[in-house]
């Protein structure tokens, strides 16, 4: 994936609360779905730029951190947290080109998809994402 624009941890973070809501749309987060963010977050997150945090490890790893502390947290507010990323997609549409679109459809899909297959809870919003992502407009 070629490296062209400039992501913030902001970024990342709100990426954390999206699949989260979708791990948690049916109101459980199986530990496998929590396996597969992982996984995904290093075989593809860390190779799309080289942005850091303040502690020096990739900002990729922001997704992770949030999934975990609103998992932590037992925080089964899906639709606040898909709110809170769409919210931040309409505000930042530029960050949000073609590949990273297809990479975060990917990884909503493999997360949904990891624990038993789709459920209709996740289906609805998976949906509502892939019309979501769609959108070019500003």
């Amino acid at each position: 994936m070629k490296k062209k624009k400039k992501l913030t941890q902001n970024f990342y973070q709100n990426l954390g609360k999206l699949f989260y809501a979708i791990a948690a749309a049916d109101n459980h987060v199986a530990p496998l779905e929590i396996k597969t963010l992982k996984e995904i977050v290093k075989s593809e997150w860390l190779e799309v730029d080289y942005l850091e945090d303040a502690f020096g490890s990739d900002a990729a790893y922001q997704m992770e951190f949030v999934f975990d502390v609103l998992h932590r947290e037992n925080n089964l507010d899906v639709e606040n947290c898909y709110a809170d990323f769409i919210n931040y997609k309409k505000a930042q549409n530029h960050l949000f080109t073609e590949p990273i679109k297809q990479l975060i459809a990917q990884t909503a899909n493999a997360i949904a998809s990891s624990f038993a297959g789709k459920n209709k809870s996740e289906l609805i919003l998976l949906a509502k994402l892939d019309i979501e992502l769609k959108k070019t407009d500003i």
